[in-house]
């Protein structure tokens, strides 16, 4: 078992963005297409491949998608292993029906809700975000969701309410990568509320216009693609709104090396690798490295999130 706080350099690597639900109400906005998928990315406990009827987001990417494969069997789940293909391998029969989420702090609509009744109110949107990780890599993905804003409004955040903190479900027995002390379980990350409401940050519930699968953060996850994938946490449990800074697991677990922020800054290295330019998955090992942009592109919707802020010390 590896340590807390003395991870070995091959196993530290971004909470990805990047890489099934198996059933939502018709309410939602979604209805029954077909037979069960049978890749391996698949859980094969899933009962039908859903369809999800949604409409054009708005900030698409032109830049054409990675595939579904790719998509679903090269990501970062810790909770299902380290390894790249461990959550498409360990994550096949992570049940997701019935879930819940509950919600705390400084709000004036606490309470538990059910994954229908977060989904239930909200038009489902197509947008497709370009994603960057830490470890030099990117991918462009296809997601399905809501805007993070909607969900924050509904729960009526007070004006103490300075930053929202999500957590992960911890079930080791599911979740066979929290036996071990990689990270100091469950998975804990944090936005301040203006980032909440920023209009790009979002409630993913699927790819590719299908249900999302497990190793993907089903059935619930965020998407925050202006910041390194870690910051997109999968399979969220707890929504809690507070007037202080939250201390998120991997500021925790290596704070030299990843900060609260996570802004997608080329100007800033990791202590282990420089992050000034990122390989497209998909494109091969050799495949020619293209410079990483500020805000992973998004600048012009999120830099005046930032104004004052040093984003060396703040990063």
């Amino acid at each position: 078992m590896t340590p807390r706080n003395s991870i070995k350099p091959s196993e530290i690597t971004s909470e990805s963005n990047c890489l099934d639900r198996r059933r939502f109400l018709q309410t939602a906005g979604m209805a029954l297409a077909g037979a069960a998928l049978t890749t391996r990315s698949t859980p094969v406990n899933a009962a039908a491949e859903l369809t999800l009827k949604t409409v054009k987001g708005p900030f698409s990417t032109p830049e054409a998608p990675n595939s579904w494969e790719e998509i679903t069997t090269y990501n970062n789940f810790y909770e299902f292993g380290t390894s790249k293909e461990d959550p498409s391998e360990y994550a096949l029969d992570f049940v997701t029906t019935p879930w819940s989420v509950k919600v705390s702090g400084e709000c004036n609509k606490p309470g538990t809700y059910t994954f229908e009744d977060i989904i239930r109110p909200h038009e489902l949107e197509d947008r497709v975000y370009r994603h960057r990780c830490v470890e030099a890599w990117s991918m462009v993905i296809p997601w399905v969701g809501f805007p993070l804003a909607d969900l924050v409004k509904r729960f009526e955040p007070n004006s103490n309410a300075k930053f929202v903190r999500f957590k992960t479900l911890f079930d080791p027995e599911q979740m066979p990568g929290q036996r071990r002390g990689v990270l100091d379980w469950p998975y804990v990350e944090g936005l301040t509320i203006a980032e909440a409401m920023n209009p790009l940050a979002l409630m993913v519930v699927g790819i590719y216009g299908k249900t999302l699968p497990n190793q993907n953060g089903a059935p619930l996850r965020l998407v925050v693609p202006w910041k390194y994938g870690f910051k997109s946490i999968k399979s969220i449990v707890e929504i809690e709104f507070t007037e202080s800074q939250p201390k998120t697991s991997w500021e925790r677990s290596a704070p030299d090396e990843y900060g609260f922020y996570a802004n997608v800054n080329p100007e800033v290295d990791h202590p282990r690798w420089s992050q000034a330019k990122e390989r497209r998955i998909g494109g091969g090992l050799f495949a020619e490295k293209q410079v990483t942009l500020m805000f992973n592109g998004y600048g012009d919707e999120v830099a005046s999130l930032y104004t004052g802020l040093n984003l060396r010390k703040h990063f």
